[in-house]
């Protein structure tokens, strides 16, 4: 059926509906379809509206939150609309209700403080140095402008002012200090035994009927995972790969000699004026002239950047812009700075975006490296375009061939590709091609497993595109006894020398329980034996598993211990007993230690406090979702 579906929308009347749709896309935009409008309110938070541009812009800065927390390899339906939009606008309720408080309270931040933030972000530096371009590149990538990621910066600063509020509302009081100390700097001495696996191995023949009571015990352990094999085209740009003509070469190195790392850069400032939209022609021209006037009369071209430019991104840093080789700025600016001397300010330049005071603080040239040098760098740069460009013309030629192909093997020889294959993948495959999660997916899909389809060409890389057909599908099936004989008989017998070392671990509690020494017992039995005092939970020297439990137990009354015992992360057990626990005392922690435990506690209470305040501003609140 589905390839009766997909044969039918190759039809006339088909391409003719798919049209229509393109031109209401075209005219009216995709908007209109999916969200009625972008002045539709999504929500609406005690009269303040959500709109829908600001949920799709959360659900996109989501969206590149997981992907980037998961390294890439991330389910696609986590990522679909669908299941991202109640989350993102739930975040964006809680975000508005905070920010509703924290005006109410008067909380501001001055444009200066904003400009700040912006400049010392690592992310717009080259260097160390704010770049106006990686800014402007940045926003464009994640999909603000500069005026809404200022305004989105304003509003986390206002955020950040409102919790530090309320985390400083909270604090330890000396008590609350003396009772976590008591607990946390707590000394136990323990002595304990390790009772290792090794004596307990040698467990001697396993019975056949034990070896098949295992086996039908957990005969669902013994399945092989469902796989499926495959039949598959693997497109890869480097197969495309020619050499290149040298006279391209001699072009391309000649092209790479005019790029700007070439030739001479002028790193510049700028002080901009920008004309508000209230603001009258003559008072403008007022703002110019005064910013002259301290220039001429030597003020200092930094300080009078962070007082007087409307470019928050480099007043900050003294009005820097970075390098330009020409082709950076506006063409009236380029003209400016390519006749002005270092360390000589220029008249105000006008551009579109305002008035501009510009100073070149540093002016350098880089010589050009040979076209031997280059050589190896433009031939793979040159061959590697070509072969992208014919990998494209195969993709798409591909992509059509394979949509309505019985298999592969016609795309295959009309396009001269070879069909490889490939056996035993299954869902959590980890290694090999099929590892990529993109491919296991089309593998496993409805469409490709149950339809009998090909997949989709799918890209992995710009430089490589796999197709895929489902062979034959293997479901899981349990292995004959004689493929797991070894493994049956192997797990038995660890469990049997588990068991028999448990039983040893015991007998040496209930001995020591019963009076006995445990160094003595130790030593009697051929156990190595340890003591430690004065632990605390930090202590490195016993193993983990071991100091855990041991702060689990009760403390023993005067004169007496207490005796347990815990398996060993690597086998085998530890045997021990707690003789004494000395609470800790605030008194004898050193002062570091003193305020990093204020400040574990303060931290602790003031995020109760910020859960408990946006909880009490949600129930206070008048939320309508019309989502």
């Amino acid at each position: 059926m589905l390839q009766d579906i997909r044969k039918s929308t190759q039809g006339t009347t088909a391409k003719i509906i798919v049209g229509l749709i393109v031109l209401a896309f075209a005219f009216w935009g995709v908007e209109s379809i999916l969200l009625g409008g972008s002045s539709n309110a999504v929500a609406e938070i005690n009269g303040e509206e959500v709109s829908p541009v600001e949920l799709q812009q959360a659900i996109n800065v989501e969206r590149r939150r997981l992907v980037s927390q998961s390294g890439g390899e991330i389910d696609p339906a986590l990522l679909e609309e669908e299941a991202l939009t109640q989350g993102a606008l739930q975040d964006l309720i809680a975000r508005k209700l905070m920010l509703q408080s924290a005006r109410e309270r008067g909380m501001t931040v001055s444009n200066a403080q904003i400009g700040a933030v912006i400049a010392g972000m690592p992310q717009f530096q080259i260097d160390g140095v704010f770049s106006e371009d990686l800014y402007r590149a940045a926003l464009g990538e994640a999909g603000y402008s500069p005026n809404s990621f200022r305004m989105a910066v304003h509003d986390d600063m206002l955020l950040s002012q409102l919790r530090s509020g309320l985390a400083a509302s909270e604090f330890a009081t000396p008590a609350e200090l003396a009772t976590d100390a008591s607990i946390i700097a707590e000394m136990r001495d323990i002595r304990f035994l390790t009772v290792g696996l090794e004596a307990f191995q040698d467990v001697g023949e396993i019975a056949e009927g034990d070896i098949e009571a295992y086996y039908d015990a957990n005969a669902e352990s013994f399945r092989t995972p469902e796989s499926v094999d495959l039949n598959y085209i693997e497109l890869r740009a480097e197969d495309y790969r020619q050499p290149v003509d040298e006279d391209a070469l001699r072009v391309a190195f000649e092209q790479e000699l005019q790029n700007a790392g070439y030739q001479t850069e002028s790193r510049v400032s700028h002080i901009m004026l920008v004309q508000g939209a209230d603001e009258s022609d003559d008072a403008y021209a007022q703002r110019i002239a005064e910013v002259q006037a301290k220039l001429d009369a030597g003020g200092d071209f930094a300080e009078l950047a962070a007082e007087y430019s409307d470019d928050p991104g480099s007043a900050a840093s003294g009005g820097d812009l970075g390098y330009t080789a020409g082709d950076v700025f506006p063409e009236p600016m380029e003209e400016a700075i390519a006749v002005l001397e270092p360390e000589r300010i220029s008249a105000p330049v006008t551009t579109d975006s305002g008035t501009h005071f510009l100073l070149v603080t540093e002016r350098r040239e880089a010589a050009p490296p040979s076209f031997e040098e280059l050589r190896p760098q433009l031939e793979h740069t040159l061959a590697m375009d070509a072969a992208r460009d014919e990998l494209l013309r195969v993709v798409e030629a591909l992509k059509d061939l394979a949509f309505n192909a019985e298999d592969l093997s016609g795309p295959a020889e009309e396009l001269d590709l070879e069909v490889s294959e490939v056996e035993g993948v299954t869902r959590d495959q980890s290694e090999g091609l099929f590892a990529n999660d993109s491919l296991r997916q089309a593998a496993f899909s409805d469409e490709v497993l149950g339809g009998g389809m090909n997949s989709d060409v799918i890209e992995l890389s710009p430089e490589e595109w796999v197709v895929l057909r489902v062979r034959e599908h293997h479901d899981p099936e349990v292995l004959p006894l004689a493929e797991v004989r070894e493994q049956i008989v192997a797990q038995i017998s660890q469990e049997r020398a588990l068991a028999a070392a448990e039983q040893a671990a015991q007998r040496a509690a209930a001995a020591v329980r019963a009076g006995s020494s445990l160094v003595d017992y130790a030593a009697d039995a051929g156990y190595a034996s340890q003591v430690e005092l004065a632990v605390n939970r930090t202590n490195t020297t016993m193993p983990r598993e071991l100091l855990v439990d041991a702060f689990r137990l009760h403390a023993p009354a005067e004169g007496e211990s207490s005796v347990s015992y815990v398996a060993a992360a690597g086998g085998g057990f530890y045997v021990y007993e707690l003789a004494r626990v000395t609470p800790g005392s605030l008194a004898v922690l050193p002062e570091i230690q003193r305020e990093s435990l204020r400040r574990l506690i303060s931290g602790e209470y003031g995020s109760l406090i910020d859960s408990a305040y946006r909880q009490s501003l949600r129930e206070a609140a008048d939320i309508e979702v019309m989502l």
